[in-house]
């Protein structure tokens, strides 16, 4: 099956600036992609690229198929955006504008008010159907945001930044709801952000992102052991006597030749391995009559990974961030969800 985005050397250069360099990126249909980087990384450049709303410098953007630079109209009935921050007519209930934005996105008349009606419901604003949007929380402007983003049946949609402002009971309830309409409908989200946390907690995949070009890419799992392959496996055992030296493994059959290091501290043994033995270490200290009473072994975190990505890199506001701004601002002056 091919990948519902596409992004194929994807570049894009504002005189000798590069803010996106030569980005290849395939998502899966249902898959909800995590675009990690600091401010002025090339996030929001790559997005308006796949908006059909700035020509890339090179190479293409597709979206379910469609080039998004040649045939921009037709992207964006099949992708969904919400930017940091949504505008909405304060004057209007909440109904009103989703009724509004439907018809705006060719929504049959006899059919729309339900519709908006339903995606209120799914997004948890049902019981504030009539209220005015000048009185909605921050948390629940972002909420009706995606609905205004659902509303038109959209196969991808792309959120960018979408839980800045909000408070934490917010932000949880926010990413559960990304993940239970990505399950529930099917739906490929593309959630660019900065916090890590965050990131962790809803998408099966991220993309490391910095100064235009895409460092890693793939699950945390799997970053996570590409850097066990590089840094190696660090297993402690903690056992109910300590002995007086760890125990010696020279002549014992077995693959031990991935040990690289061992230091004995208090009743604790730390294991330095090129490969993961983990099981293998703990067997051999049974079978030799240790009683074993822990065991942990170092993981890998979506922080580790960034910093590990990241160190040296400065994050201070650059030409980057400061094009990306200008871009921002006139693209979204209104900054409305569609």
């Amino acid at each position: 099956m091919d990948p519902i985005i596409q992004l194929k050397g994807l570049t894009k250069c504002y005189g000798t600036l590069k803010a996106v360099d030569e980005l290849n990126l395939d998502i899966q249909k249902g898959e909800v992609f995590g675009l990690l980087g600091p401010n002025g990384a090339g996030k929001t450049t790559t997005i308006l690229m796949m908006l059909g709303l700035s020509e890339p410098t090179a190479g293409s953007a597709w979206v379910s198929g469609i080039n998004a630079t040649s045939r921009p109209i037709e992207v964006k009935r099949k992708l969904g955006y919400m930017p940091d921050s949504v505008g909405f007519y304060d004057n209007m209930t909440a109904l009103e504008n989703l009724v509004y934005l439907g018809r705006l996105n060719g929504l049959p008349e006899q059919e729309v008010k339900s519709h908006a009606e339903e995606m209120m419901q799914v997004v948890g604003l049902s019981a504030h159907l009539h209220q005015k949007t000048s009185t909605y929380s921050r948390g629940m402007k972002q909420r009706l945001g995606l609905a205004d983003v659902l509303i038109k049946k959209p196969e991808v949609i792309i959120l960018d930044e979408p839980t800045l402002g909000i408070d934490p009971a917010g932000v949880k309830d926010f990413l559960n709801l990304i993940k239970e309409l990505s399950v529930r409908h099917g739906l490929t989200v593309l959630l660019s952000s900065h916090h890590l946390h965050q990131v962790q907690q809803v998408c099966d995949r991220v993309g490391i992102f910095v100064k235009g070009k895409l460092l890693a890419e793939g699950s945390i799992h799997a970053l996570s052991g590409n850097l066990f392959n590089r840094d190696g496996y660090t297993t402690a055992i903690t056992l109910g006597t300590a002995p007086l030296e760890p125990l010696p493994l020279d002549n014992e059959p077995g693959p031990w030749e991935a040990i690289k290091k061992t230091e004995l501290v208090g009743d604790t043994i730390y294991f330095s391995c090129s490969n993961d033995i983990t099981a293998r270490l703990v067997k051999l200290y049974v079978e030799k009559g240790f009683d074993v009473t822990g065991v942990q072994r170092k993981e890998y975190g979506l922080e580790d990974i960034y910093q590990k990505y990241f160190e040296n890199n400065s994050i201070e506001e650059t030409a980057n961030e400061k094009s990306e701004h200008v871009i921002k601002k006139s693209f979204f002056r209104k900054r409305k969800a569609w």
